[in-house]
């Protein structure tokens, strides 16, 4: 019932996933690094000629290897734009001026791993991508007319379709990466959501002991300061149970605290009967055979008859009170129901909660001048736990 581990572990998932994703960042990166970077060193030495022409060859690849390394799960890099000015103008001189129909290496990898990164209009941004290499390939027929068909093959529609190749393997990554994110966003908000519920649960056991034990003090106490005078050994046997009742209440709330603490229905049975006795209510006890025995259900139900007799004792004008126990459930009658709407009853509220969660229903109606509480299980759930 502790609420308070919920957080440490919701940081400790958190720290976990962040764990797997920059592994998985980093066997991402080595992995086009390892792919880009032998194919672009095969290149250049396929189509340079010269020293001069590999240093400029090379640079394209070196200007994509630079954006790879640098490239993350999420957001731009600023060492994008350098990299793809630096391509592109590779591209434009292996086109025009090299003889070189694989310069556009680097800018379609510069191009292809930052596109679907953009924050925005990577629609518009993926189309320049893939229209600058062909169109720029396509420029070489101005200075080497000669052999056209040939040259707008090589220059501009083989890099075009390795552009639109390589550009939509990399949106189907980002897609993925923005799903890992989705689901670890997910995992958190049910982290956080997890850590409500268990304060939630928390204060209403808080007040179920506290709150009950308060209002059953407070009638002793006042019963007590009466009997002081005329009934001196009564007065101390009262003030003895409140002393008692409270060392038993700071032990539940410790139990509770560090996650501990059990209600035993045939206890809060007991306590509610004399409570009941001791507030001058006749009281009766119906118990099946078998019922409240041990069974998974037993712990809410003492839960529900405790939140009940301090409702009754607080709200009711009661005069009897019939409990009734089977192996489905529980109900408690009073009589002594105001005419006035009911009062709100927030302990039974969150009851609720609990009890459906479990696969049971609690209902609380006013019938004929009396109080109806119900917390009821299906016979094979209250069995499950025997």
């Amino acid at each position: 019932m502790d609420p308070r581990p919920s957080r440490p572990r919701a940081r400790m998932a958190s720290g976990h996933y962040e764990e797997v994703r920059d592994r998985l960042h980093t066997l991402n990166v080595t992995s086009m690094v390892v792919a880009i970077g032998p194919v672009g060193v095969l290149l250049v030495a396929v189509d340079a000629r010269t020293w001069w022409e590999a240093a400029v060859l090379g640079a394209g690849v070196a200007a994509g290897l630079v954006a790879v390394l640098r490239w993350t799960a999420s957001g731009i890099s600023r060492v994008v734009l350098p990299c793809a000015i630096v391509a592109a103008a590779v591209w434009a001189a292996g086109a025009l001026a090299l003889d070189g129909s694989t310069a556009f290496y680097g800018i379609s990898v510069v191009g292809s791993v930052y596109v679907p990164k953009l924050p925005r209009h990577r629609v518009a941004a993926t189309a320049g991508l893939i229209a600058f290499i062909p169109l720029v390939g396509a420029a070489r027929l101005l200075v080497a007319p000669d052999d056209a068909a040939a040259d707008l093959i090589a220059y501009a529609l083989i890099p075009a379709g390795i552009a639109v190749v390589s550009t939509a393997g990399m949106f189907a990554g980002q897609w993925y990466y923005d799903l890992v994110e989705e689901l670890a966003e997910s995992r958190e908000r049910q982290a956080e959501l997890a850590v409500v519920r268990e304060r939630v649960r928390f204060a209403g056991d808080l007040h179920d002991i506290q709150g009950h034990t308060l209002h059953v003090v407070k009638l002793k106490a006042a019963l007590a300061r009466k009997l002081v005078r005329t009934d001196a050994d009564r007065a101390e046997e009262e003030l003895r149970e409140i002393h008692a009742l409270v060392g038993d209440t700071i032990a539940q709330t410790k139990e509770l605290a560090y996650a501990q603490r059990r209600l035993n229905l045939s206890a809060e049975l007991e306590n509610a009967k004399n409570l009941f006795e001791a507030a001058g209510i006749r009281v009766r006890v119906d118990r099946e055979a078998g019922a409240g025995a041990g069974t998974a259900a037993d712990e809410l139900l003492g839960q529900v008859l405790r939140e009940t007799t301090t409702n009754i004792l607080r709200h009711a004008q009661a005069g009897q009170v019939r409990i009734t126990l089977t192996e489905e459930g529980i109900t408690i009658v009073n009589d002594g129901a105001q005419e006035a709407p009911l009062p709100e009853l927030s302990g039974l509220a969150a009851l609720r909660e609990r009890v459906a969660d479990d696969g049971g229903e609690l209902t609380v109606e006013r019938k004929d001048g009396r109080f109806v509480t119900a917390a009821a299980f299906p016979r094979a759930r209250t069995r499950e736990g025997r």
